[in-house]
């Protein structure tokens, strides 16, 4: 990919962090890269173009950054929900599927696939690592309404707050599945707290 495309995807990405689809034009884009509008339309000749190629980009880079964390950490909601922190602490706050999702019934086709695309591979991880389809629901709907939380009131521990308690949970089930119990252990341990 040439540095003018490359920068003329990121200057998208931030404004649509920040405005949505609508939330920037070829001239703008021009403007921040310090291009002519021009040079924009050879690379993107739509505005639906660039945002479905950010929106493409976000999510390989989502998809290969999860992979590489699963590598390391063996809760997939952890892994999860650290990621979007990420995003939730960096500069631009939000993930720009996340914005685009809440009006993806308005987007034009080739966008509102793209962000699709987003959250159904991230549905599709989560359940690959073990989720149930309704968990992985949840877990998703958790993290992307925890950073629209933290980014509307401009608070971004408002994302760990979200999350804590799904945090916790998963790491008691996970807990949970790797202690060595043998048969009768949890009733003594009842019978062990009552006395």
């Amino acid at each position: 990919m040439s540095d003018a495309k490359t920068a003329i995807m990121d200057a998208a990405e931030r404004r649509m962090q920040q405005g949505g689809f609508g939330g920037f034009s070829f001239r703008e884009i021009a403007a921040d890269v310090g291009i002519k509008s021009s040079s924009v339309h050879y690379h993107f000749p739509t505005k639906e173009d660039l945002a479905a190629a950010v929106i493409r980009r976000w999510a390989e880079y989502t998809s290969e950054l999860i992979d590489k964390e699963l590598e390391k950490d063996p809760d997939p909601i952890r892994v999860w929900a650290k990621a979007f922190r990420g995003t939730a602490f960096s500069k631009a706050r939000m993930c720009p599927c996340t914005v685009l999702g809440a009006a993806a019934q308005d987007l034009p086709e080739p966008v509102a696939k793209e962000v699709k695309g987003f959250f159904k591979m991230c549905h599709g991880k989560l359940v690959a690592e073990g989720l149930s389809p309704g968990k992985a629901a949840e877990v998703l709907s958790t993290i992307t309404g925890a950073l629209v939380l933290a980014n509307a009131l401009g608070d971004t521990a408002e994302y760990d707050r979200a999350t804590r308690d799904l945090l916790r949970k998963s790491a008691a089930a996970l807990a949970d599945r790797h202690s060595p119990r043998r048969p009768g252990t949890k009733r003594l341990a009842k019978v062990a707290a009552r006395d």
